[in-house]
């Protein structure tokens, strides 16, 4: 039975209900109706999936596609190359994009290219076997190939690009070259320079103007980027020596229809001669104390200026900020020019850097080179501070390694605001080396040499070299090999030989010498190095056959009779040198310490010590001058003698004009052989002026000297009873005049010196003639 009370209640129920159901119906119909998102349809594609297309337009809050979202996404899809076109249009309320798919490249393809391999031109083009066919692309290919033959030297070049339909929307893509002849450089002109005459510069620069011997020394092709190699190499020539506003501000190419050639003309504008004047350190580093670095400053005030002594000090500060825990410091030095007074205040400015970290270093260009070789020469890696001097150095390390024809190094931003990345450049050149020489040797007699090696054995860095002479008077082999870097900065290496030398109308003995040696070079600074070595070879005298033992000197036949001995020595070499330049150096020092100790097992004890110390100046734009001073020392330990083999006799690297074992300690006893038996001492000394031959172009290569040199041999600690021993401190000098040919074979000389004092019993050679690369 329903009461009064149900009732109400279920009135109350049914109040509430339509109440919900009224204000259901007024959201309902006050809400805004949804707007539905613009519909994007893709039509023409096969390959690629349309939603693929579709994720490169995005829509505004609206879900509708306004003009620069699909300007945007055109551009897009346009950059992935995967399609020859796109059009974008509407229809019935919805965007249409129409793509016609680019066809896939299945083989990127050079026909002709003989004087530029597949691989450098590979790297060239950006067209890529996988990659969609972009005709855009193909002919901006065009241009970087025939850009590729300019470098080689060859302006006269064609590219024929022809795509090769194979079917299934694929296709090969072949470029067919024709290869004209090398553009040579006819002539080289500077203008502007006063200090330093045409001669001098051309031996600075790496171009040459085409002569009668440029098919063997080259150089005379003309190559747009070593032209600007050489602009700098002048640029910086004077400013290392002196000229601090130097520039090279134009060359200018002209080509000579008349000739088929180019003329090249460097403007210079040389400036005035500076000296240092205020040298000094300023530091604006919270916690860096100025006097630590003042003692690296390799810059003197009152020396010549030269930019290269600013830039090494530069790196040798980064170098000790970071062992000191100041990464990020940063040196500039700053030059201040007093042009009236011609002084040069460098201040090296050591700020606190922005805090940045090298992200990764990208190389690229290198086709045969290893990376890891490249990355070798970077003091940073990858995590690193970023340090400009140090990534500096590197560019100059890499140059320096003769690997690569050209090496840029830039930078560009990471991916975040702290980070660096550095963009290597560095295209391969041919390290290979073969030679077959011959020639002419006053102290060997007539020779021929094959040498066989390369410097950069399969991109790797390593140096390998086999040698092989076969002359009159000497034959041999060796083999060696070195790899730099492969314990860290140290360079090891080995080599194996074997050396004979015959009997000749100098001496009555010969010589044959088998073994090999174990090296260990390293960098001890910009300047010095050190070369460790330890070597293990047999040495036996011998004499000519037939001739009587008798007759030979006591010296001599006791060596003979000693048989063969066996020598096991450890030594090293200490190198330091401030040459301008290692062939034909104009200033600078080069110095060598050498010492071997014997006697580590073997049959032989001996500490044999010799120094050598050359120093270079530039008189004028065509006269060096040169001042040589030699020293030795050896000696027997252990109760032995020094070995006549291994003791030192006096000739024409000596001094002039004395034939090869012509001067020192000789056995005059009546009825011998009267042979120089070698001393234990000797010292020598050399004055030369060098210069360019007058009316000769410098591409031939051609040199001439004037020296005099002193010198002498002696300290004989052989048997003396029964043999008469002239060991005598005699001066021996000569004064002559030579000539040098830096042929492709190696250095030809030949010298002419007159004896001013010797012994009487010397053996005079007023002509010394030798050639080939020995």
């Amino acid at each position: 039975m329903l009461t009064a009370k149900d009732s109400r209640h279920r009135g109350d129920s049914r109040s509430r209900h339509v109440a919900l159901i009224v204000a259901t119906l007024l959201v309902v119909t006050s809400a805004p109706p949804a707007v539905a998102a613009e519909a994007l349809v893709v039509h023409g594609n096969r390959r690629v999936d349309a939603d693929t297309v579709r994720s490169y337009f995005h829509t505004d809050a609206n879900g509708r596609y306004d003009a620069a979202a699909l300007d945007a996404g055109l551009k897009a899809l346009v950059a992935t190359g995967l399609f020859d076109d796109v059009k974008i249009s509407r229809a019935d309320g919805r965007t249409v994009v129409r793509v016609s798919e680019a066809k896939v490249l299945d083989r990127v393809a050079f026909e002709g290219n003989k004087k530029v391999k597949d691989a450098e031109l590979t790297g060239a083009v950006l067209s890529k076997p996988r990659a969609g066919l972009q005709r855009a692309a193909v002919q901006g290919d065009v241009a970087r190939i025939i850009q590729t033959y300019h470098r080689a030297g060859r302006d006269d070049i064609r590219v024929v690009p022809e795509i090769i339909d194979r079917g299934n929307d694929r296709v090969d893509l072949v470029f067919t070259i024709t290869e004209g002849k090398k553009t040579p450089v006819r002539a080289i002109n500077f203008t502007g320079n006063r200090a330093y005459g045409a001669r001098q510069l051309h031996a600075v620069i790496k171009t040459s103007a085409t002569n009668v011997l440029s098919f063997v020394t080259g150089g005379n092709v003309y190559d747009a980027d070593r032209v600007n190699e050489d602009r700098e190499l002048l640029r910086q020539y004077y400013r290392n020596h002196g000229y601090a506003d130097a520039e090279v501000s134009n060359v200018s190419v002209d080509y000579d229809a008349a000739n088929s050639g180019y003329n090249l003309t460097f403007a210079i504008e040389e400036g005035g001669l500076y000296k240092f004047a205020a040298v000094d350190v300023s530091c604006n580093v919270q916690g860096l104390a100025c006097d630590r670095l003042r003692t690296s400053l390799l810059v003197q005030q009152g020396d010549t200026f030269d930019q290269s002594k600013i830039d090494k000090t530069s790196e040798v500060l980064a170098a000790e900020l970071g062992k000191l825990g100041f990464p990020f410091a940063q040196v500039e030095p700053r030059i201040n020019r007093h042009a009236q007074d011609r002084l040069a205040d460098v201040i090296f400015q050591i700020e606190q850097g922005r805090r940045s970290y090298v992200e990764r270093i990208d190389i690229h260009g290198n086709t045969r080179t290893h990376d890891d070789v490249i990355r070798r020469e970077f003091d940073v890696s990858e995590g690193d501070a970023y340090n400009r001097t140090l990534i500096d150095r590197a560019e100059r390390r890499l140059r320096n390694l003769n690997y690569f024809k050209t090496v840029k190094i830039s930078t560009r931003p990471g991916s975040a605001r702290d980070r660096v990345v550095v963009d290597v450049e560095a295209v391969d050149q041919a390290t290979g080396d073969f030679n077959v020489s011959g020639g002419y040797s006053s102290t060997d007699g007539l020779l021929a040499e094959v040498k066989i090696g390369d410097r950069n054995v399969l991109g790797t860095g390593n140096t390998a070299q086999a040698t092989f002479t076969y002359g009159q008077f000497a034959r041999g082999a060796s083999l060696s090999f070195t790899s730099p870097y492969a314990l860290g900065r140290t360079t090891p290496g080995m080599e194996l030989f074997a050396r004979q030398s015959m009997v000749s109308t100098f001496q009555s003995f010969g010589s044959n010498t088998y073994g090999g040696a174990l090296t260990l070079g390293m960098p001890v600074s910009e300047q010095t190095a050190m070369l460790w070595r330890y070597s293990l070879y047999d040495q036996r005298v011998v004499l000519a056959p037939g001739i009587s033992p008798a007759a030979v000197s006591l010296p001599v036949r006791q060596a003979v009779a000693a048989g063969r001995q066996t020598v096991s020595s450890l030594g090293n070499t200490v190198t330091y040198s401030t040459l301008d330049n290692n062939k034909t150096p104009t200033s600078g020092i080069r110095s060598q310490l050498t010492q071997d100790l014997a006697g580590l097992g073997g049959d032989v004890r001996f500490l044999r010590t010799t120094g050598d110390v050359r120093y270079y100046r530039s008189i004028n734009s065509d006269l060096t001058g040169m001042v040589r001073a030699q020293g030795g020392y050896i000696t027997g330990w252990g109760g032995q003698q020094a070995p006549l083999l291994n003791s030192f006799f006096g000739g024409p690297t000596m001094v002039r004009g004395f034939a090869p074992g012509g001067f020192g300690p000789r056995d005059l006893t009546p009825g011998s052989t009267m042979d120089n038996v070698g001393g234990s001492l000797f010292w020598a000394t050399t004055a030369e002026l060098q210069g360019n031959i007058p009316g000769l172009p410098q591409e031939y290569g051609l040199r001439a000297s004037a020296f005099v040199d002193a010198g002498t041999v002696f300290g004989y600690r052989g048997p003396t009873q029964n043999v008469q021993v002239a060991n005598r401190n005699v001066l021996r000098s000569s004064v002559g005049v030579g000539m040098t040919w830096a042929s492709p074979f190696g250095p030809l000389t030949v010298d002419y010196a007159v004896p001013i004092s010797k012994a009487a019993y010397d053996v005079v050679q007023p002509l010394r003639f030798s050639a080939g690369g020995f």
